[in-house]
């Protein structure tokens, strides 16, 4: 009998496939799907020069855009407050450089995997 994927087997299913693709590409992973009050970070890897925060997005269609249009102003800023708590808690007064990066998966049977590499910054 088939079962179709609930919402969150989807989201943990492309979490899964987006860490073994970047692990492929050299990354190191240190944390999977960091909480604090403020927010998740699906991933936390390292990269040869940065800390990596990774937002991993999965849409079977593109109806209403992209899985990386899905990470809004209001996301990213959650994400950065959740990556601060995890900095101040790991490195105190000094943190390694660090980027944003998103893991875009899409499509159904054929999904395509788009990394966008410091997709958003920190507002000052």
């Amino acid at each position: 009998m088939f079962f179709k994927k609930t919402g969150k087997e989807s989201g943990d299913s492309a979490e899964h496939r987006a860490r073994h693709y970047l692990e492929n590409q050299g990354l190191v992973t240190i944390e999977c799907n960091y909480h604090s009050r403020y927010g998740e970070i699906d991933l936390i890897m390292r990269g040869r020069q940065h800390l990596v925060f990774i937002e991993v997005r999965f849409r079977t269609r593109r109806d209403f855009g992209s899985a990386a249009d899905s990470v809004t102003p209001r996301k990213q800023n959650r994400i950065i407050l959740t990556a601060s708590r995890f900095l101040q808690t790991r490195f105190r007064n000094n943190p390694p450089p660090c980027r944003f990066d998103v893991i875009s998966i899409s499509g159904g049977q054929q999904q395509n995997i788009e990394w966008i590499k410091d997709a958003f910054q920190p507002t000052l």
